[in-house]
């Protein structure tokens, strides 16, 4: 890697902005350099890729988007294990996650590089001699925005279907992640056949993040993160009426009936519970407990969680790292004291002394059986679970979709006829049976209601980054005799 992490704009390593330096989310120790862009670098990044887009064969060059892509993922694929080490310094994920993580990266790039060559239109005949060809084209520039705590697989997911359907594309990454986001630029930049100024990648925060979402040149702005900041950006988007794509905040509850398989759901939804320590959007967060169930799910539950390992994620035997910082400790405090206050203790929660930094915590259940409290209705960011009782489906399903949330659910149950009918009537965009987080390129994600609207992976991942055009024509017909 280079010693500094530069900014990578139309082909070149571009200076501009002040050094600064990510840190390792355990230790608190300095990690790696990168350079802190502002409205003067994402500009110049936005009229690189305009010009890329009208004046180069990019966007009408299936083949050469499908080679490069197969390259991209030949690069992340050589350089995975350094990318999984840096994620784990900087977000805190467990390696074997972020190994995980990476290798679904190398997957969604091929799996676009696939669609790239498979984009088809269709032909109406309207009338005789009056023939309709509807075609799907790029919708031109697009802005990538990517939180920092899934910086790879957040950043394929919008760049390989960006990149398939033809657009041209401006990156920013988190800025705590700058030394993941700066081997991504180096994968790019090893692509030998992508055009320059196809794909360009900026280093910064607030001002980036802003002229990118603002822009008159940018046509469509693919942001995952908070419902609140996505909410900001449609404000931002509305006066030049850009496309979106945002995959926004989750409160997934997962439902367990009474016939479910005890030792598959205790350990589904402990492993739901603490990816990432509970910072991932899909993450279980409410966790709905049948009557006839309770006694005896609910003390294995504790017990299992109880056992979960946290500390180092770059150990073999932790299950679980740390929060990303010590603001993000606070609020856990904070919680973890509500919670106390007004509902019944399962299993206490604890920010942990003799750690290098203060944000190393466990997983914590509560019961609260007030379900308009704040940590039944907001997206705490954490390992806290709230376990709530039901009495028959109908209230489950009440519960269940008694938030303005709708990522992802799971439902837990030996009958099949159930599961699928539950399934169905959960107002979220993923719902898992008997499992819970199998995320893959193949299937669609995205949420109903403050979850965000448009999808990210699968075949409609591309719709978010083109437009149909309809072409018509009047030919006549052949004259008889």
């Amino acid at each position: 890697m280079n010693a500094i992490n530069s900014h990578w704009i139309n082909g070149q390593w571009v200076s501009g902005g002040a050094a600064r330096v990510t840190r390792s989310v355990y230790s608190g120790e300095d990690h790696a350099s990168y350079l802190f862009g502002g409205a003067e670098e994402a500009e110049a990044a936005i009229a690189a890729a305009r010009v890329a887009f009208e004046r180069t064969n990019w966007a009408h060059s299936p083949r050469l988007r499908s080679q490069v892509l197969m390259e991209l993922a030949g690069e992340i694929e050589r350089r995975r294990d350094e990318i999984a080490q840096h994620i784990a310094i900087e977000n805190g994920k467990v390696l074997a996650h972020c190994i995980h993580e990476t290798n679904a990266a190398v997957s969604e790039a091929r799996y676009y590089a696939g669609l790239a060559r498979a984009i088809f239109g269709r032909v109406s005949e309207i009338d005789e001699g009056k023939q309709s060809i509807f075609s799907h084209e790029a919708i031109g520039v697009a802005s990538i925005i990517v939180p920092w705590n899934a910086p790879s697989t957040l950043l394929i997911r919008s760049l390989g279907p960006a990149m398939a359907a033809g657009c041209t594309i401006v990156i920013k990454g988190a800025h705590q992640t700058s030394a993941v986001n700066g081997i991504y630029a180096e994968c790019l930049a090893a692509c030998a056949n992508l055009p320059p100024g196809v794909v360009n990648v900026v280093h910064g925060d607030l001002d980036v993040s802003t002229t990118l979402c603002t822009h008159v040149d940018v046509d469509v702005v693919s942001f995952t993160g908070s419902s609140s900041t996505g909410k900001a950006i449609m404000a931002g988007a509305a006066p030049t009426l850009k496309r979106l794509s945002l995959e926004l905040g989750g409160k997934a509850p997962t439902l367990v009936f009474g016939d479910a398989d005890m030792d598959v759901t205790v350990r589904e939804i402990v492993n739901g519970l603490i990816p990432h320590c509970g910072q991932m959007c899909t993450a279980i967060a409410r966790i709905l407990v049948a009557d006839d169930a309770w006694d005896a799910f609910v003390p294995r539950l504790v017990e299992a969680a109880k056992s979960v390992s946290v500390g180092d994620p770059l150990d073999d035997g932790v299950h679980m790292g740390p929060l990303f910082d010590a603001p993000s400790a606070e609020r856990y405090a904070s919680n973890v004291g509500s919670a106390e206050q007004v509902g019944q203790t399962l299993l206490a929660g604890q920010v942990l002394d003799g750690h290098p930094q203060t944000n190393v915590v466990t997983p914590a259940l509560y019961e609260i059986e007030d379900r308009t409290h704040r940590l039944v209705q907001d997206e705490l960011f954490s390992p806290i679970g709230i376990l709530e009782r039901f009495s028959s489906e109908e209230a489950a399903v009440v519960s269940a979709n008694a938030t303005r949330y709708g990522l992802a659910a799971s439902v837990f149950t030996r009958d099949g006829s159930r599961g699928r009918r539950v399934a169905r009537a959960l107002k979220a965009g993923t719902v898992w049976i008997n499992c819970h987080n199998r995320l893959f390129a193949e299937a669609e994600t995205g949420g109903y209601r403050e979850s965000g609207m448009g999808r990210l992976h699968g075949l409609e991942g591309l719709s978010d980054f083109m437009e149909t055009k309809h072409t018509y024509a009047e030919f006549g017909r052949l004259p008889s005799g």
